[in-house]
């Protein structure tokens, strides 16, 4: 895997405990080559270091650098989970601009990770990881029906018939999926999806509420939402695009917007879904740490996957 870097430690830095009460202490840095089939309760990190997607799609690019900063803000909070396996499989760096060919590789480390035991967790990156990260998802369930649950500003169905960008994903997924694509997108920004995306939208029959609509006081709605995806689906596959955040909490992003939604309605559709038992992958994209100020975005990257680590533990050790 030529585009494949495994993660070096000095990555997870912090304050020193002995005891593993961090998670820099917690996390286990590993190579995809010498993964190994687990029974534990076990989360696999993994890197997607492009904005190739961003750059065509004619966003501000940066995204690339996400994933090691987010490693960053990991490693300083607190570890809770004494039964919790966390590994960090390391990065998949686009080279060359060559955005369909590291789609490929991480779709087949996603295959690899999801065969192994693992739940994985991967960080973007731009958008058009949900791409390849659903096709991983999808051949290693061929059988399963997946609905898709999307905390974004954007759609990103346009058609990607001549390119594909950061814009395209769930239009490619849709094409490939045909009758059986279920896509449910909590968030969507009028002023930021033109008339023919709704059009699209109505078309494959997309689910969505705008974000005016998805706030913590209409969860009714939402938690309507999300059960009609989970009814038609096997499995559950959550993308959090940092975008559709107001830009009070993530200024640093591709494309930021006062008008996102707030932490708290993300953190309990998160919740939600992994208490569903459904989830079976999620991803979070969209930090361009060039325009973050204080890390502010980054970190809360990094408490959405804490809350992820919290509630997957949490309910596999209660099952236990």
């Amino acid at each position: 895997m030529k585009n494949y870097r495994h993660t070096t430690s000095d990555i997870w830095q912090g304050r020193k405990s002995e005891q593993k009460l961090y998670l820099h202490e917690k996390v286990e840095v590993q190579q995809l080559e010498e993964i190994e089939k687990t029974e534990a309760v076990a989360v696999a990190l993994l890197g997607y270091c492009c904005d190739e997607g961003v750059r065509r799609n004619l966003g501000r690019v940066g995204a690339a650098k996400a994933p090691d900063t987010i490693r960053k803000m990991l490693s300083g909070l607190a570890n809770h989970w004494e039964a919790l396996k966390l590994v960090d499989f390391g990065n998949f760096i686009s080279k060359d601009n060559l955005l369909e060919e590291l789609q490929e590789q991480t779709a087949a480390a996603v295959v690899k990770i999801l065969k192994h035991g693992y739940f994985p967790v991967l960080i973007g990156g731009g958008h058009d990881l949900a791409y390849a990260h659903f096709e991983g998802i999808r051949n290693a369930f061929p059988q399963q029906k997946i609905g898709i649950v999307n905390l974004d500003a954007h759609f990103d169905l346009r058609n990607g018939t001549d390119r594909e960008t950061s814009g395209t994903p769930f239009w490619q997924i849709a094409q490939e999926e045909q009758q059986d694509f279920n896509y449910c997108c909590l968030g969507i920004q009028k002023a930021g999806n033109n008339a023919d995306l709704f059009k699209t939208a109505r078309e494959l029959n997309v689910s969505y509420l705008l974000n005016s609509e998805f706030t913590i006081q209409n969860w009714p709605k939402i938690q309507s939402c999300l059960d009609d995806a989970l009814e038609a689906s096997d499995l559950i596959y959550l993308t959090i695009d940092l975008d559709g955040f107001a830009s009070a909490y993530a200024p640093g992003v591709s494309a930021p917007s006062p008008m996102g939604f707030q932490p708290d309605v993300a953190l309990k559709v998160i919740n939600y879904l992994l208490k569903s038992q459904k989830l079976v992958s999620t991803d979070l994209v969209e930090l361009n740490p060039i325009y973050d100020l204080d890390n502010a975005t980054a970190r809360l990257a990094a408490r959405l996957i804490y809350e992820i680590l919290e509630g997957f533990t949490t309910l596999k050790t209660a099952d236990n």
